[in-house]
């Protein structure tokens, strides 16, 4: 082999070990931004935590998650936005891994709960983002679009109610809760505290009951079961009746601002029904609507449709 030959044969080896190099350092930094961080954070004296991925400089998606349940519901989700997005999803107060201190040091009402997340956005320097909605995360969401519609870069709404509509039977005993906060009326709602109603609220209305972890059920009710967490839940009960006085504020929002919204809607829920998905588009004119054959939780079943839907969706719609 004379001299030339050789130089090129180690040049041709020399880029294809760079390319290799540089590949696989690529790889290696969205691995790093794609992994899952589990954190915490004071606000106002109790700890919060949040599970956080992707670089802080990518678009950031505020996930919220819903009742009885925590940021543990989103654990799938988040690795598979985190190549491009920075994902944070937090615990509320009284859920998942954040304090949960008794009724009588901690104001458990809707209102204080915005007020907590909204504190999270601000020490966490989240200035724009897009939020996704679900059971509890849609009143907490809603609270802060309303006061900081400057900051909501879209919606992705989950089985997340903003309408009365989307109040149907399920909600009967509650309401007379909400009218009379009476040891019959308190009562009567415990049941909705017990495992076979957490359990029931994943599996009812999903097409196959075996692809849903029963991991989900023991995690809540895990947490559910602390000593004193009933009366958590009981005085969250009696604040949601503070909702839908709001959504006529809510609905104004949405008509004023226009935020681009991704609707991914388990059509079988029963706590939500789909009655409370189909009024939105009375407020939205660039809305994408989709109703999916599940259940409340859908993410269990169809968390890889979710995340496909949620990625074409922000491509689109949010500027990187």
């Amino acid at each position: 082999m004379n001299t030339t030959t050789r130089n090129n044969s180690l040049t041709k080896v020399g880029m294809t070990i760079g390319t290799a190099v540089v590949a696989a350092t690529t790889l290696t930094a969205a691995e790093s931004n794609s992994s899952v961080k589990y954190q915490t954070t004071e606000i106002e004296g109790q700890k919060i935590f949040y599970r956080e991925a992707g670089a802080k400089d990518a678009p950031t998606i505020l996930l919220l998650h819903g009742f009885p349940t925590s940021s543990h519901m989103f654990r799938n989700l988040i690795p598979q936005l985190a190549d491009k997005y920075h994902v944070v999803a937090p615990d509320m107060p009284g859920f998942g891994q954040s304090s949960a201190p008794s009724p009588t040091d901690f104001e458990y009402s809707f209102d204080h709960m915005a007020s907590v997340i909204d504190q999270f956005t601000q020490k966490l320097e989240l200035d724009k983002f897009s939020l996704y909605l679900m059971d509890y995360g849609a009143p907490v969401g809603f609270r802060i679009a309303h006061k900081h519609p400057e900051k909501i870069q879209s919606l992705i709404i989950q089985n997340g109610n903003a309408y009365d509509e989307g109040l149907k039977d399920f909600w009967k005993p509650i309401k007379l809760y909400w009218e009379k906060d009476t040891a019959e009326n308190r009562n009567a709602l415990k049941s909705l505290l017990t495992i076979e109603a957490t359990e029931w609220q994943y599996t009812h209305g999903v097409r196959d009951k075996a692809a849903i972890s029963p991991d989900n059920w023991t995690v809540d009710q895990g947490l559910l079961d602390r000593e004193g967490n009933n009366e958590i839940q009981l005085k969250l009960f009696k604040s949601y009746g503070t909702n839908p006085g709001l959504y006529p504020q809510w609905q104004e929002y949405l008509r004023t601002h226009q935020p681009p919204t991704l609707i991914v809607w388990g059509k079988n829920d029963h706590i939500f029904p789909a009655d409370g998905a189909h009024p939105y588009k009375k407020d939205l004119k660039d809305l994408e609507f989709h109703l999916l054959d599940t259940g409340h939780f859908a993410l269990e079943e169809d968390g890889d449709k979710i995340a496909e839907l949620m990625r074409d969706f922000l491509q689109r719609k949010v500027q990187r």
